[in-house]
């Protein structure tokens, strides 16, 4: 998927996030958001995806050449975050069931290949409520990297993860990268190392934009 931005711009009350900020994310390639913490990195992914409205400028998406509305994005947006939420009642089989519902597997990928990818055979059964933080970030991140979805969001993919989690990470991303956007906001080296291109949001601040 291919995302435009065009003087995009959000500002909360007074304070600006950023301001300005017009680039192309083209269909397979990564992009690192980088910047402090609390700079607006998860706004600004939040942004370009659609799932927040900007202040000011525009964001275009296209798909194989062809316009996409944003209303159309989130059937084809994977997003994987440390604050977003599980259904913590649901077994581990059973919320890949209700997941994949609305958010299909890619292609040759079944729910107990998943559950193999994730090392999680022993806890199918076991609800995410008793999952450890580890784990249940571990599941963000397989929910999404293999959603058979164009657009891919990490939001400081290892947080919750111990050494062997993030390489864990790092080998299957790299896995599921290929042909998709992927837009990764990080301040951590090893979650973003992949990418090509990097976006500094400090860039793009209210004293930037004067």
């Amino acid at each position: 998927m291919q995302i435009t931005a065009t003087g995009l711009s959000k500002r909360f009350a007074r304070e600006w996030i950023f301001r300005g900020l017009t680039h192309t994310f083209e269909p397979g390639t990564a992009t690192a958001i980088l910047g402090p913490n609390g700079a607006g990195k998860s706004t600004l992914l939040n942004t370009l995806s659609g799932q927040i409205l900007p202040t000011q400028g525009t964001v275009q998406y296209a798909e194989g050449g062809r316009a996409v509305a944003v209303e159309d994005v989130p059937m084809r947006l994977a997003y994987a975050a440390p604050y977003l939420e599980l259904i913590e009642e649901l077994s581990l089989t059973e919320l890949i069931r209700f997941h994949t519902r609305f958010k299909p597997l890619r292609p040759g990928i079944t729910a107990a290949q998943l559950i193999g990818l994730m090392y999680l055979e022993k806890s199918r059964h076991k609800l995410i409520r008793d999952f450890s933080s580890g784990m249940k970030q571990r599941l963000k991140l397989a929910l999404a990297l293999y959603a058979d979805a164009p657009l891919l969001l990490l939001d400081e993919p290892t947080t919750n993860l111990d050494r062997t989690g993030v390489a864990w990470y790092r080998e299957h991303v790299a896995a599921t990268l290929a042909g998709r956007t992927v837009l990764v906001s990080s301040n951590v080296p090893e979650e973003y190392d992949f990418c090509t291109a990097q976006l500094l949001i400090t860039d793009f601040g209210a004293q930037a934009a004067r």
